[in-house]
């Protein structure tokens, strides 16, 4: 079992807390697999535990997508983009399958629309800047009982679906940003504040995302 620290500095969890068996990767790398480092082909199954909504959402209070103050949101294909879905299109990219994700109401609602045989805890509900919880304890099992039930049902039909085209859309808070990064390789500057960018290649996507988003 592989698990990487994923939220904000990357350095939250204590490897005393954790069984003997597994590997933490702490901090972040900088490469364009950001929060899934330590993922290949060899894994039977990834799970996303306290994920949250994507950006201009209001199902947590912590809604963003990678970046908290740079970006009003980015799309692909037209769709405001979540991390689970940046995520775990890279999972699909290694033929791996999503077994299970805890997160806030709202986020599982997506991950059901996105594949229905991903296992799903919600773990909060949010709305606007509140969030209602259950006690830690409750939530806890649930992840538990959640994430074995994912894991023992998991097939490759828990495979993300891959489009064969991506089309991009960023739109920042700085319209200074939206120029500078315009001139990135591919990328268009379409309005004052907002970037495209087009590929056939989900990995070149992710390049683009670790040095734009």
């Amino acid at each position: 079992i592989v698990i990487k620290d994923a939220h904000d500095s990357a350095r939250n969890l204590k490897i005393y807390d954790l069984p003997e068996c597994v590997t933490l990767i702490r901090e972040w790398e900088g490469g364009p697999c950001c929060m899934m480092r330590g993922l290949d082909e060899s894994f039977d199954a990834c799970m996303f535990v306290g994920y949250h909504s994507p950006s201009r959402s209001d199902g947590n209070p912590l809604s963003h997508t990678m970046n908290t103050v740079r970006c009003h949101h980015c799309k692909i294909n037209g769709k405001i983009i979540s991390e689970f879905e940046i995520n775990s299109m890279y999972a699909s990219l290694l033929n791996v399958p999503v077994a299970f994700l805890s997160g806030d109401e709202n986020l599982t609602n997506i991950v059901k629309d996105v594949n229905s045989n991903i296992t799903t805890v919600a773990s909060k509900k949010g709305f606007h800047k509140a969030v209602i919880s259950k006690h830690p304890k409750v939530t806890e099992r649930e992840i538990e009982e959640g994430a074995y039930k994912g894991l023992k049902s998991c097939t490759k039909e828990n495979i993300v679906n891959l489009p064969k085209h991506f089309d991009v859309e960023i739109e920042y808070v700085n319209h200074m940003l939206a120029y500078k990064n315009s001139f990135y390789p591919g990328c268009k500057l379409i309005s004052s504040d907002t970037i495209s960018y087009s590929s056939d290649n989900y990995y070149d996507v992710l390049v683009m995302l670790e040095f734009l988003l």
